[in-house]
């Protein structure tokens, strides 16, 4: 038995490899933001759509892609959407100017799309049934992942060298991850192709909608206010920049052991996980500007932010394992609504913090948590087939 399912857990881990890397190519503008700023000669704000192009570009890729490849193996599809990504990363890598970098960009949100859309719904198909928990932890461990080591690290190469020698750098490993995802992933012929009818049929389960909404009251309010960490540790908690890639780290740790928590907790409980998630970000985001103006307890409150978003991922794609009719084609529809969110978010940060201040930014993105939170509230505990005790 353990013959047979080590070459599984060997795919399960290249999953979890090219989560890693598209999110951590999804948010590395992020922590280089004041650098590409600088050196393209755009506001902070402009220099945001770095993050508002791949997201919105991923969206629509997460559920057109896989409806337009039928009924290619996902296998093929999977390794074909990190070859994209080593494309777009070089080029983003030799980008001449501003307009030049957002173009590869592009290439870097269909990427993420097509593959997420994938994804979120193999680890069924690699494990058996008892394991598929495990499975999902890893896989969307690779989201923490990327907080805790792709981000920071990147950021800390860009400090240390280019911005432009951390993209190369983030090429590079996708190439790596591509040639394991071929070697490693065994044969998957879809089930049943997605249709377009099959996304719009997921949204007549009440369980499905409450996700999706609540998924994307929760990841705008957070790329609302995420996007401008940087200036945001630096202006009201006293960081200096040089720190600012090492505290990221420390975010991403705390993500990953959200992640595992989450894992472990919404299996049995998917409600009250995901209740937990707005609830937890409209207090630490909506105190930031007030209780995090020294350096100590921005730290502090920038960790419980990073725990908590960490548990987003898997929270919720458990909740979508309970209700969705379609697993696939929720997956690709939150896939969709997560990335949309990602690029909205950075978006609305950018015009919210060119036009008012990073304080009232973050209260902004309290009001989408509240929302949220009070979404999850109307919402009966049995639709995920959970009972209050």
């Amino acid at each position: 038995m353990e013959q047979q399912l080590t070459p599984r857990w060997w795919a399960v881990v290249a999953v979890m490899m090219g989560i890693f890397l598209l999110v951590t190519a999804e948010q590395l503008p992020i922590g280089l933001l004041s650098q590409v700023a600088a050196d393209m000669g755009v506001t902070p704000g402009m220099a945001g759509l770095m993050v508002t192009v791949p997201g919105v570009v991923a969206a629509f890729s997460a559920p057109l892609l896989p409806v337009a490849v039928g009924r290619l193996d996902r296998r093929i599809m999977l390794t074909l959407m990190m070859v994209v990504m080593v494309v777009g990363s070089a080029l983003s890598a030799v980008a001449s100017n501003f307009a030049l970098l957002l173009a590869a960009r592009v290439l870097v949100g269909m990427s993420i799309g097509g593959f997420w859309a994938i994804a979120g719904s193999i680890a069924p198909r690699l494990v058996p049934g008892d394991q598929v928990a495990k499975a999902m932890t890893l896989i969307f461990g690779g989201v923490a992942a990327a907080s805790v080591l792709g981000v920071p690290l990147g950021t800390l190469l860009g400090d240390a060298s280019h911005w432009r020698v951390a993209f190369g750098a983030l090429g590079g490993l996708s190439l790596l991850t591509a040639i394991a995802l071929w070697c490693w992933l065994p044969p998957l012929p879809p089930k049943e192709p997605v249709r377009l009818r099959m996304l719009a049929q997921q949204l007549s389960n009440r369980g499905v909608r409450v996700a999706v909404l609540t998924t994307g009251f929760v990841v705008v309010g957070h790329f609302v206010a995420y996007t401008f960490i940087s200036p945001i540790l630096q202006d009201i908690s006293g960081v200096a920049q040089r720190h600012v890639g090492s505290l990221l780290l420390l975010y991403g740790a705390a993500g990953i052991l959200g992640n595992i928590a989450a894992g472990m907790f919404a299996g049995r409980h998917p409600y009250r996980a995901v209740l937990v998630i707005p609830s937890l970000l409209l207090v630490v985001v909506a105190i930031f500007p007030v209780v995090g103006v020294e350096p100590t307890r921005g730290v502090l409150l920038l960790m419980l932010w990073g725990a908590v978003f960490g548990s987003v991922s898997v929270s919720v794609q458990t909740w979508i394992l309970r209700t969705a009719p379609n697993t696939e084609a929720a997956t690709a529809l939150m896939a969709f609504v997560f990335n949309m969110s990602i690029g909205v978010g950075a978006m609305v940060g950018g015009q919210v913090v060119d036009s008012t201040s990073l304080p009232i930014t973050m209260w902004a993105a309290s009001g989408l948590f509240l929302l949220g939170m009070l979404l999850v509230l109307r919402t009966p505990s049995r639709v995920v087939g959970e009972k209050h005790r």
